[in-house]
């Protein structure tokens, strides 16, 4: 069983993973599960493009979702991109880009309509980034926002952050942090907790699994979903890592050491549920 973690968070129920699947269980048809994917459903690798899901994830989610409520997977990453490395997952909600793309059950891909107008501007921006930034900075361009990693390049962290952060407020962008990464997304009001609280409105529980600092607010609509009714059950679980974790622990009911230990604590669970 995963460490109970309390932080520094109001009293949560349930307080442990035992207690937490067993509430589960008794409501499972009205449960949802979200995942966020990178650090959670698959380790960061040094080449975003390269990430893969950790080892038995895809075969825990498959095992998952007929017995719960719905799955979902709510990501910095394009809906596309979710799609071509969830190996043919069927009936899985997709989220990309915090929520300004959506696919639900291998659906089109739907993009929020305040954001299209800003795809000029994240091409040009994603060109400027690899014109001025030295190498060692990646820019990772996504449509719809622009991604600045130093993860292989450290000492480049400082300077990067600040040419970011001059070029979102120059041309009116948000800027999201993250793990050795800086995203400029268009001021469009959509994010991790927003989609987690519209999701949940008319569930009875849900757990979000996720690993960064974008993640905390997934939990904070959890928390405030349970506020506002005492029968629902929210579980918020945080996955262990070096940039963010200890910030992510602190908000979260439970923690898990790494994306195989997610996978092999939903296996474990499997019998518990009907």
């Amino acid at each position: 069983m995963p460490p109970l973690n309390l932080g520094n968070q109001p009293p949560k129920t349930p307080l442990d993973a035992e207690h937490a699947w067993r509430a589960t269980a008794a409501r499972a048809a009205d449960v949802v599960f979200f995942f966020d994917f990178d650090g959670t459903l698959a380790p960061v690798d040094d080449d975003p493009t390269a990430v893969q899901p950790a080892p038995k994830v895809l075969a825990a989610l498959e095992a998952l979702a007929p017995r719960v409520r719905r799955i979902a997977i709510v990501s910095a990453r394009p809906v596309e991109f979710l799609r071509d490395h969830l190996g043919g997952l069927a009936g899985i909600d997709l989220y990309g880009l915090y929520g300004l793309e959506h696919s639900h059950s291998g659906g089109e891909t739907v993009t929020e309509p305040a954001a299209l107008p800003w795809v000029p501007t994240m091409a040009e921006l994603a060109e400027q980034a690899r014109a001025e930034l030295p190498p060692g900075a990646l820019v990772e361009f996504k449509r719809l926002s622009v991604a600045l990693h130093w993860r292989t390049a450290p000492q480049l962290g400082e300077l990067v952050q600040e040419w970011g952060r001059q070029r979102a407020e120059r041309l009116g962008l948000r800027c999201q942090a993250g793990r050795m990464v800086l995203e400029l997304k268009p001021p469009v009001d959509r994010d991790k907790g927003m989609v987690i609280g519209e999701a949940v409105r008319d569930a009875c529980g849900a757990w979000y699994f996720g690993d960064d600092v974008s993640d905390i607010k997934a939990f904070a609509a959890l928390r405030a979903r349970a506020a506002a009714d005492p029968d629902f059950v929210g579980v918020c679980v945080a996955v262990a890592n070096p940039e963010t974790g200890h910030e992510v622990a602190d908000a979260a009911d439970l923690t898990l050491d790494s994306p195989a230990a997610l996978a092999d604590f939903l296996t474990q669970a499997l019998p518990h549920l009907p």
